[in-house]
């Protein structure tokens, strides 16, 4: 059975109309037209839907129970169209977002509220991954799209450079370096270092760096998470290097206070300075090739693209 649904809606205008040509005018179409699709409907169906007579048309059996339940159809059809042609305009519906861990820490919260602020309607849903695992989501359809550090590979993917970001090295404000308002590469040579583990997207990055300047250094321990970096560094176990979005603001105050100031806290405090020359990272936002997104979901990337702005210019 081949039944379309321009036939389906000129055998309703006919039912309701009981005439050819006002129904020809409701649909914006030509008499012969209207009659056409009823004429094709009736031959799919096998069945005669209308008695025509030259004063009047009128329902048989079977086009009453075709109508009686047709009609119901097409309204539900009509109401999912519109309801799916409001979401380009309503900001209303789920949005699912895969993060490595230092971004889903200190980006994607900012952007889940302000997406609460300025689009209640939409539930922004976070997966927090290491990238190999978030590129895979992506990949695999099972989120929208992804925010990741520059992957090697992604010639299967749709990115979006949203933020460029320089690596810093972290230390005890008691270490020599800390005394430095900036560090170069070469002088980690030697030093024993806890870096994010090869899981992250920024590792190759370091390990890159470290090589192109000769700072041949021990890596003693490699770990999933910042946080567990800055325990490691504060007990004394090695430098590390880390991107800039993963330093938290209130380390900017304690490197403010030189080492030895008398108001400078008894327990072990960690410092930030620059790497020269700057190695920059890329923070991408990562699809599906030729997979467009939906209206909402199209949204959500522009808040994230607009709040790594907003970053970069603050």
């Amino acid at each position: 059975m081949n039944a379309s649904l321009r036939q389906l809606r000129a055998f309703v205008a006919v039912a309701e109309s009981s005439s050819f040509s006002r129904a020809a005018d409701l649909l914006a179409l030509t008499q012969p037209a209207v009659s056409r699709n009823v004429t094709e409907l009736e031959q799919a169906l096998g069945v005669q839907l209308l008695h025509r007579t030259t004063r009047e048309v009128e329902l048989t059996e079977a086009g009453r129970l075709l109508y009686a339940n047709v009609t119901r159809v097409l309204e539900d059809l009509d109401a999912c169209l519109l309801e799916v042609q409001g979401l380009a305009t309503q900001r209303k519906g789920r949005v699912s977002v895969a993060s490595s861990p230092t971004l889903s820490a200190n980006l994607m919260p900012q952007c889940i509220a302000r997406c609460r602020q300025q689009a209640p309607g939409v539930n922004l849903k976070l997966l927090d991954r290491v990238q190999s695992d978030v590129l895979q989501s992506v990949r695999s359809g099972e989120v929208d799209f992804g925010v990741v550090i520059d992957p090697s590979e992604k010639q299967d993917l749709h990115a979006q450079t949203i933020l460029t970001e320089p690596f810093c090295l972290v230390c005890l404000s008691s270490h020599p370096l800390a005394q430095r308002k900036e560090v170069h590469w070469a002088e980690l040579a030697g030093a024993s270092l806890v870096l994010l583990d090869h899981a992250s997207g920024s590792r190759r990055l370091i390990d890159a760096a470290l090589q192109a300047h000769g700072a041949t250094a021990s890596v003693v321990q490699d770990v999933g998470h910042t946080a567990t970096i800055y325990s490691m560094v504060e007990q004394g176990l090695g430098l590390s290097v880390v991107p800039q979005l993963a330093i938290p603001a209130a380390w900017k105050k304690q490197a403010a206070t030189p080492a030895g100031d008398s108001q400078a806290s008894s327990s072990p405090v960690l410092v930030s300075r620059k790497l020269v020359p700057q190695v920059q990272r890329g923070i991408m936002l990562v699809r599906r090739q030729h997979r467009e997104l939906s209206p909402v979901a199209h949204m959500v990337w522009d808040l994230i693209a607009e709040e790594a702005r907003r970053r970069l210019e603050g």
